[in-house]
């Protein structure tokens, strides 16, 4: 905790005398200026999701790799570059920012991003331990004015009202279990996630302590910077890239509480390639509500691919890409099945971001649903690290 708050400090001490005020509720007719921490492919796709939007200016781009900056360009013309995001959120005339970072950035980032009032949307997952989401939250306190949106998009989408929809009909009954599934294949020869490792990735055109943060110091390497997702001190694996989509989804739809015990088992059981985070594994949450999350995944088959199935004693919710009501005729014997509907608007999460900035109104993924997220996948990766079983602490918030 000292080490991470230590880190926070000295990333926001970079930012003084230069803060701008707490952010206000922005007017119908005016321009959004948007400022992006993190230029790789998925930021420079956020922030195309946010101009397509309509109203909004890209101003500043920051990313700790040149070439990603100079690629930048094309994406946000006119705006500023920076190497360190600290002298974009230095910026008082900067309304909001985007942070698509490697996931151990994400706390101190978003963190520094509030207290500099900018109102943020942060990619999944909110926070890359307990200690992050501490801190994301102590700096949300203090700017009460600031939005947050986590970047977990399935909370904007046409099948949540589905699934909000078919919940309320009663037709579902008593849930007490949730079978979730993610599986994925690739071409041999081709693992996932690995990226090219480019010849201008040198200590001068890439800044290794800001890419570091407050993970482990090493001596550079660029291949860790380039393939971030295999090591635990920068990813939580796929836990924290699709469970946690899948875990939003349905903490969301029935609200429910940050799991009471979690457990997780697997292994690099195929791509033998140094990578340290499982590629094969098995998570079961266990929640007070008295409901029993399981999730499986693995790289090695696309079969069953990525899809939930919630268990009613009356009823059905299958979803994947589309989402459907099945009914229980042992205690719906009238019950028909019943497709989904709602349409997802083009860009929706970023439209309700934008929307809420100017509202005033809570975003569609806030603080507290990313908060119960983040500690939920934590737990699942402290289970798999420890080789046990781990608790949640309610009263004490901590991982026992």
């Amino acid at each position: 905790m000292a080490s991470r708050r230590q880190f926070i400090s000295q990333f926001a001490s970079g930012l003084a005398g230069t803060l701008a005020a707490p952010s206000s509720v922005i007017g119908a007719n005016e321009r959004l200026r948007l400022g992006l921490i993190g230029a790789g492919e998925r930021g420079i796709q956020l922030l195309r999701e946010a101009l397509a939007c309509g109203g909004v200016e890209p101003a500043a781009v920051a990313d700790v790799y040149t070439r990603r900056l100079e690629a930048a360009r094309a994406a946000a013309p006119g705006a500023k570059l920076y190497r360190d995001p600290r002298a974009l959120l230095g910026d008082s005339s900067i309304d909001a920012v985007l942070i698509a970072t490697p996931q151990h950035l994400h706390g101190a980032q978003c963190a520094a991003a509030l207290e500099a009032g900018k109102h943020v949307y942060v990619e999944k997952v909110m926070a890359f331990t307990l200690e992050d989401a501490r801190l994301i939250r102590s700096a949300l306190s203090h700017k009460r004015r600031c939005v947050l949106q986590v970047g977990h998009q399935v909370c904007s989408s046409g099948l949540m009202e589905d699934a909000l929809s078919f919940l309320a009909s009663g037709k579902v009954g008593k849930i007490t279990a949730i079978h979730a599934h993610m599986f994925r294949n690739t071409p041999h020869g081709k693992p996932p996630w690995v990226r090219p490792v480019y010849s201008d990735m040198t200590p001068e055109a890439l800044d290794w302590a800001q890419f570091l943060g407050n993970a482990p110091k090493r001596d550079f390497d660029p291949h860790r910077y380039a393939n971030w997702r295999l090591y635990w001190d920068y990813s939580g694996g796929n836990v924290f890239e699709s469970l946690s989509q899948q875990l939003a989804f349905w903490y969301k739809a029935l609200n429910l509480e940050i799991p009471a015990a979690a457990a997780m088992t697997g292994g690099v059981f195929l791509w033998k390639d140094g990578r340290e985070v499982p590629d094969t594994m098995s998570v079961s949450f266990q929640h007070s509500e008295q409901l029993l999350f399981s999730w499986d995944s693995g790289f090695g088959n696309s079969q069953p691919g990525s899809s939930e199935e919630v268990l009613g004693t009356d009823g059905a919710i299958l979803r994947s890409q589309q989402i459907r009501y099945l009914p229980q005729k042992v205690n719906q014997p009238d019950g028909v099945e019943v497709l989904g509907r709602a349409r997802t608007e083009p860009n929706a999460h970023m439209r309700n971001f934008l929307d809420s900035i100017r509202s005033g109104r809570e975003p569609a993924c806030p603080f507290e649903l990313g908060y119960r997220v983040s500690v939920a996948c934590r737990m699942a990766v402290e289970s798999y690290l420890r080789q046990r079983t781990v608790r949640w602490d309610a009263e004490h918030e901590q991982i026992l």
